[in-house]
């Protein structure tokens, strides 16, 4: 988790919140979301973070949206990351649906 947030600030992600699942859901412990400023921002802090996962765990992510730009999923087993374009983002209002899981900020 800490590889995850400290990725993400590296590159700049905006609006980092992280929500506690371990409660609610089976599918993994936490989920991150972030916000990249443009298509090319959110694909390439989506390679880059999967680059450093395997680098450091030698974790191979399961990743969808990439290609595109516009909300990349990676999903790590414990962690599953989500990355959007602010539009995107707002569009799907993803916190709102686990907004009673424990919802907080990253930093």
């Amino acid at each position: 988790m800490d590889l995850v947030l400290t990725s993400l600030d590296d590159d700049k992600a905006e609006d980092i919140v992280t929500i506690d699942l371990r409660a609610k859901s089976a599918m993994a412990d936490h989920m991150v979301v972030a916000t990249g400023r443009s298509t090319r921002q959110v694909a390439a802090m989506a390679q880059k973070l999967m680059d450093r996962l395997k680098e450091t765990y030698r974790l191979t992510a399961r990743v969808e949206g990439k290609d595109t730009g516009d909300w990349v999923l990676i999903d790590t087993g414990d962690v599953v990351v989500h990355i959007f374009r602010p539009e995107v983002r707002e569009f799907y209002q993803l916190e709102k649906m686990w907004q009673d899981a424990g919802r907080v900020p990253a930093t």
